[in-house]
């Protein structure tokens, strides 16, 4: 594969419906309520994001949901994920979007997701779509279903300390790792850098613990300095960070300018694509 080629593992996008009825869904659905009730707040769909990567350079992007917490929406927006996936099969990579709350019909949405297409779950929420990620109970199903179908699982994640922000919530690396502790063999993407749970691999219990997990790399220049993509990879493992942009909240080439002036080589290679290929099972002629 050429050695400039990005992979966003971290994008959000919409159907064009959910945009004409803003307003109604931000009543209908928790989660897509904190993230979008202001109306500065983004909402692209899937062609946008394509124009965007043309012009960026990005060759394929992971498609999240947002963690709804209404049932419909969140068939329908799956449906789109998928939908727009199979327009673009060599562009774009879709995930479901559940709540672990609902049991039995959390498995069976995904479940129909995989059959679709989809390669992993996420964005889960926990706070705004109100479940203890801690409780293995309330998990459980959800990732043996992730496991039997080979799907990642990706989590929003929280830095317990710092400035508020819409969707911020409270799931900090203390609560990552008890997920992570509860379930060794799922393979898990903590978004946002894992709210900082990297920076306490430096402990070998946790780096032990973390032997199944990746962080993503979204909405980094509003969390951090840029030398997080140095730091984080150095303390995580060049193999554990994936590029990601949190698309639209921020453009391709802002979260590409800061990886290149700390990484250079292999190790923003890895963190570009090398990473996300591997994970996603995409092969040197496949992309």
């Amino acid at each position: 594969m050429p050695s400039n080629m990005v992979i966003d593992f971290h994008t959000h996008v919409f159907p064009p419906w959910l945009r004409e009825r803003r307003e109604e869904f931000l009543r209908r659905d928790a989660t897509f309520r904190a993230l979008y009730a202001n109306h500065r707040a983004k909402l692209a769909t899937s062609e946008e994001l394509v124009e965007a990567m043309d012009g960026a350079g990005v060759d394929r992007a992971v498609l999240l949901g947002i963690g709804w917490t209404d049932r419909e929406l969140a068939r329908a927006a799956n449906d789109y994920l998928l939908e727009a996936a199979q327009r673009s099969p060599d562009r774009l990579v879709p995930f479901c979007s559940v709540d672990p709350s609902w049991g039995e019909a959390a498995v069976q949405e995904v479940e129909r997701c995989a059959a679709g297409g989809a390669r992993g779950i996420g964005e889960l929420h926990p706070d705004t779509q109100g479940f203890d990620i801690t409780s293995s109970e309330v998990m459980g199903p959800l990732m043996e279903a992730a496991r039997r179908l080979r799907l990642l699982v990706l989590t929003h994640s929280s830095e317990p300390v710092g400035h508020q922000y819409a969707g911020k919530g409270q799931t900090s690396p203390d609560k990552l790792l008890s997920f992570i502790h509860n379930f060794p063999h799922n393979t898990i993407v903590c978004a946002h850098w894992g709210g900082g749970l990297p920076f306490y691999a430096l402990m070998p219990e946790v780096a032990q613990a973390l032997k199944n997990v990746y962080f993503d790399t979204a909405a980094s220049p509003f969390l951090y300095d840029a030398r997080v993509f140095r730091l984080g990879v150095e303390m995580a493992g060049q193999g554990k960070v994936l590029f990601a942009t949190d698309y639209p909240l921020l453009g391709h080439r802002r979260v590409m300018r800061e990886a290149e002036a700390h990484l250079s080589g292999r190790p923003l290679e890895d963190v570009l694509w090398r990473n996300a290929a591997r994970l996603l099972g995409i092969s040197p002629n496949g992309v």
